[in-house]
């Protein structure tokens, strides 16, 4: 079926979320992938953790929490970084093949969306380095609701604001456990496996596996 919205999560999705280390590769040294490996894993961890809790507080404050704890999992790595890592995090590189494809969906007529953890800065930031803010055409944060992924009402505001039901709509994530929440809601779903991972969560697959964007515009 046609689908009136195409909508994206943000983090490993549109955008690289090592990326900022990569950046600062030399000064880091051979620890720095473990490092980042580590702040990422953390970031989401103390988003559902905080979800669960209700005790929300805004994904900046996570992400800077989260590197705070991979500099005391890697001591080796070189603190006096922490302020660069942070500003970059609020450039991150976009994925090379996004801007082609989420031009030639918009092109097709549908609604154009992200739908992320991130706050609201964050993800403004984010979109006007990678040059998408004339594609996309609206940015859901999880700090309108305080609380996180994969809480159903997360979702829930994607169809709100189109007035959609949820089969009309194709979600698309690199995190699998994102595709699991949104499966659960009613959205198409596309698991992007960027690190070719193995499945999880049998009884919530995603309609269609791809490695990257690429594909979607035939799908």
């Amino acid at each position: 079926m046609p689908h009136a919205a195409f909508v994206f999560d943000a983090y490993g999705t549109l955008f690289d979320v090592h990326a900022a280390v990569r950046r600062h590769a030399e000064a880091l040294g051979s620890e720095g992938p473990l490092l980042s490996e580590i702040w990422r894993a953390k970031q989401l961890e103390y988003s559902w953790t905080r979800a669960l809790m209700g005790a929300y507080r805004d994904f900046w404050s996570l992400t800077e929490e989260a590197l705070d704890h991979a500099f005391e999992r890697v001591p080796s790595a070189d603190r006096s970084l922490r302020s660069q890592l942070l500003e970059a995090y609020w450039k991150l590189d976009c994925y090379a093949e996004v801007p082609a494809v989420l031009g030639a969906l918009k092109n097709s007529g549908a609604k154009i969306a992200i739908l992320s953890n991130g706050s609201p800065a964050m993800l403004d930031s984010a979109v006007k380095n990678a040059a998408l803010d004339t594609i996309i055409d609206d940015v859901f944060s999880v700090d309108a609701l305080q609380t996180f992924k994969t809480a159903q009402s997360v979702y829930e505001l994607v169809t709100t604001q189109y007035r959609l039901y949820a089969e009309a709509v194709s979600f698309q994530s690199s995190n699998r456990w994102d595709i699991a929440g949104a499966t659960r809601f009613g959205f198409r779903t596309v698991w992007i496996n960027r690190g070719g991972m193995p499945d999880e969560y049998p009884d919530l697959k995603p309609q269609l596996i791809l490695p990257d964007l690429s594909a979607l515009t035939v799908t």
